[in-house]
């Protein structure tokens, strides 16, 4: 379960990330209604927002107004949301579940599906563009462009879901499924703590042990995720539960054998704890949010 800490703190997160891109996309003109639709289907029909509560999380744990924080959050999110969109695809991993209800393509259509995500993409970018910020951050604004980008594109996600493709019905080792998932998963994970640090005026050395944690907790979701596939069910999943196993992926279950990667978990969890010890800030909930990547049940 969620500690105290984490479970809070992550419920205000959610309130606010939702109500912000509501309000956001309820802005987007009318020039396609469909497509907006879909962009605001994608977008909106649910999911726990991981990735912009972490970015909230360390952001406040660094001081930093949360007003400040909330354009990185949103163009974060809209990354994430196309990445699933795209992943769900035919071409891709061919799903028609998500968040618990049918896929962006099933319940529009593939070309309008394709379309929402290119622009969920395009808006993150935007968004980081012309967000209001105090005057004294406006100079950050490119480097956490930046983070994004390379988080997103080639050297982040869209290389790591390449690996992931090529490496289907292949038998990789612990080396290579290490580095598809630093890229496919942890990348955006380490992104959120980059765009937070980015808008603090944190030392170097804590940004290197945020950057320590983000490794640990990017593989550590990674495996959990594997975990669930075999462990869990539809339902709780809200996808397509053993869908891995389907289509032959490589998983750390499938190479080190499930007891071992529950291990291996574990493992990363302390591996963050320990990146986390010696900053000078509080830094409780994101112990918690550690805890709540290895023990969550979907």
């Amino acid at each position: 379960m969620m500690s105290e800490q984490w479970q809070s703190a992550h419920s205000a997160y959610l309130q606010r990330i939702n109500k912000l891109l509501q309000q956001h996309v309820n802005t987007l003109p009318d020039l396609a209604p469909q497509l907006k639709a879909a962009m605001e289907y994608a977008l909106l029909i649910g999911g726990k927002r991981v990735r912009p509560a972490l970015l909230y999380a360390a952001g406040e744990m660094l001081n930093v107004a949360i007003e400040d924080l909330d354009g990185p959050a949103m163009a974060l999110e809209c990354i994430h949301a196309y990445s699933l969109v795209h992943d769900d695809l035919p071409a891709m991993d061919n799903d028609d579940l998500r968040r618990g209800k049918p896929t962006c393509h099933i319940a529009f259509d593939e070309a309008t599906a394709i379309l929402a995500a290119d622009a969920l993409q395009t808006l993150a970018f935007e968004i980081l563009a012309e967000y209001p910020l105090r005057d004294r951050l406006e100079d950050r604004r490119i480097r956490l462009v930046r983070y994004l980008a390379k988080a997103s594109g080639y050297q982040g996600m869209c290389g790591g879901q390449a690996l992931d493709l090529a490496a289907t019905n292949k038998v990789i080792d612990l080396v290579q499924l290490e580095t598809l998932h630093q890229h496919k998963t942890g990348a955006l994970l380490k992104a959120a703590l980059q765009m937070a640090a980015c808008m603090s005026d944190c030392a170097t050395e804590t940004q290197t042990k945020l950057h320590q944690f983000a490794d640990a907790i990017g593989l550590a979701f990674q495996v959990q995720d594997d975990i669930l596939d075999i462990t869990s069910d539809t339902q709780t999943l809200g996808k397509r539960q053993g869908a891995d196993l389907e289509l032959n992926k490589s998983t750390y279950p499938a190479l080190l054998g499930l007891s071992e990667a529950k291990v291996l978990a574990q493992q990363l969890y302390q591996q963050a704890l320990q990146a986390l010890q010696g900053l000078p800030y509080n830094t409780a909930v994101l112990q918690s949010f550690a805890g709540y990547i290895v023990n969550r049940n979907h």
